[in-house]
């Protein structure tokens, strides 16, 4: 990766509906504009996202999505989110594109990230020179139930009893019975729910066991805004009809693209990136042989930084 660089510039976006939206700027100010855009949904910005990008080359642009990482106020001290959907995150990356005086930029997502580069390009293509997308996620309903219904407890049983836990004894849709944990104002309710919803990604995303990052994930505070939000946007279904975005990538024709995706990505398997790249005229998928869901493994590194060097030019 690049090495590692400070913001030059930062903020926070008002979107008028009493959010505050965290942004900075690395890079060179006169180069070719990217926009990071980190998954989850509520996972939050690190820093070291920003090395993804030639700094001598790009103009680099990341933002916290609503309710996460510097954004106000945070889904883990407010329960409301009923302002934190899908469109609502578009159009802030439009009044921050509109902010920043850009009119093209390139698009860069990883897992919910890329949900999210999709369905603003869609809505969007003449503001989007490239995109460059991993670990593909376009929140059809076998996407989550695949992961959040059972289907990769055949490949991590002791995992998923874990995850199972704080609803053991409870009948229903594994998902619904969470939203009622995560949304009890007792933090002895919500706080073990959400760590076990969180933890469970954290164990899942990489090929081989990361105990570090599994820590990470189970922070409390981050747990908490990680799991409200994404276990938010899974019971709406990202505010999309079924199967939207790969149905309307036709759209995106023109638009150069990159689609990295791990071959054993248990988070988002394989097969939605692969019916991505057939419905989107002439994007390039990359298949990491070697590889799971996170975005620094390194077979996926590689890919994604040959991406960008390439579209720097």
């Amino acid at each position: 990766m690049y090495p590692e660089i400070e913001p030059h510039a930062s903020g926070h976006l008002d979107t008028g509906d009493g959010n505050l939206v965290y942004w900075e700027e690395c890079g060179n100010p006169a180069g070719k504009p990217v926009v990071f855009l980190h998954g989850g949904p509520g996972g939050g910005c690190s820093p070291t996202h920003r090395r993804l990008f030639d700094p001598s080359a790009y103009r680099i642009i990341l933002f916290d999505q609503r309710g996460c990482g510097r954004s106000l106020p945070h889904a883990s001290v407010s329960g409301d989110l009923s302002l934190n959907t899908t469109w609502h995150l578009v159009a802030d990356m439009e009044l921050l594109r509109e902010l920043l005086g850009v009119s093209r930029w390139q698009v860069f997502g990883g897992s919910w990230g890329s949900t999210l580069a999709l369905a603003y390009a869609e809505k969007h293509p003449s503001h989007v020179s490239e995109l460059v997308l991993r670990g593909i996620f376009t929140l059809r309903a076998s996407e989550v139930d695949w992961y959040y219904r059972g289907g990769a407890a055949h490949l991590f049983p002791d995992l998923w009893e874990k995850f199972l836990e704080p609803i053991t004894g409870l009948s229903g849709d594994p998902v619904e019975l969470y939203a009622k944990l995560l949304a009890d104002p007792d933090p002895a309710v919500h706080g073990p729910a959400a760590v076990a919803w969180s933890t469970w990604e954290g164990a899942t995303v990489t090929l081989l066991p990361r105990p570090a990052l599994v820590s990470e994930f189970a922070e409390p505070a981050y747990a908490l805004a990680f799991a409200r939000i994404e276990n938010h946007y899974f019971v709406n279904n990202g505010w999309f009809e079924e199967g939207q975005l790969v149905r309307d990538a036709s759209r995106l024709a023109g638009i150069p693209g990159v689609i990295v995706q791990g071959r054993y990505d248990v988070a988002t398997p394989a097969v939605s990136a692969w019916d991505l790249h057939k419905a989107w005229p002439g994007s390039e998928l990359v298949l990491v042989p070697d590889a799971g869901h996170a975005y620094d493994e390194p077979g996926v590194l590689a890919a994604l930084l040959a991406a960008t060097d390439r579209f720097r030019d």
